[in-house]
């Protein structure tokens, strides 16, 4: 793995969690002035140039969890915010198991599979979706579950913004699920998953 390929957690100035950004976007928001804090532990030191007048090198350092100003809409908005439906997000959400036989697979053998099938009505979101194996997938086809004699696993859920977030990571860092696990629901079906990871 390259070295500056870990992602920074970048928050609202009130620790709401908003996104993944790069290194490249970190350095960005601090050399701009709009990191208000952050914690976690530090994960780069960049150098740039040398002052003319000093002689001094500047350097930013940029921790795994940054917080931001100048985020105001976008806070407003979450509260009635679904995230987009990606087969990635979902196979993650998930946990990368077929929620008919249970097995985990890697996710070229993984396929969205619709509870309701579209063509009897049944809608492409996040309540009506779960991961399955292409085995089961083929099995159970244009069938709903109940009719092809297959049992769902586990009941799906549309993850909040938090949780959405976390999908998204790549290599999500202790300290960065730490964090993120404080900001989910408590009923969340996440929380027992994840609090084996830290």
């Amino acid at each position: 793995m390259h070295p500056l390929s870990q992602q920074v957690l970048r928050t609202d100035v009130a620790g709401m969690p908003l996104e993944w950004i790069d290194f490249q976007d970190a350095v960005r928001v601090y050399h701009l002035g709009q990191v208000a804090y952050s914690c976690g532990v530090p994960l780069y030191r960049i150098r740039g140039g040398y002052n003319a007048i000093s002689g001094l090198r500047s350097v930013i350092e940029v921790n795994s969890i940054i917080a931001t100003v100048g985020d105001h809409a976008f806070i407003k908005a979450r509260e009635h915010y679904v995230p987009p439906l990606s087969n990635p997000a979902l196979f993650a959400r998930d946990a990368h198991l077929c929620m008919y036989c249970g097995t985990r697979f890697p996710a070229h053998d993984l396929s969205r599979d619709h509870i309701t099938p579209l063509s009897k009505g049944g809608t492409d979101t996040w309540m009506n979706v779960v991961t399955a194996c292409k085995r089961c997938n083929n099995h159970k086809a244009g069938a709903t579950p109940e009719a092809a004699g297959m049992t769902l696993i586990a009941v799906p859920f549309t993850p909040t913004h938090a949780e959405y977030v976390y999908l998204q990571g790549r290599r999500v860092l202790a300290d960065q699920m730490e964090f993120l696990l404080a900001h989910f629901p408590r009923s969340s079906p996440l929380h027992k998953r994840l609090s084996r990871k830290i």
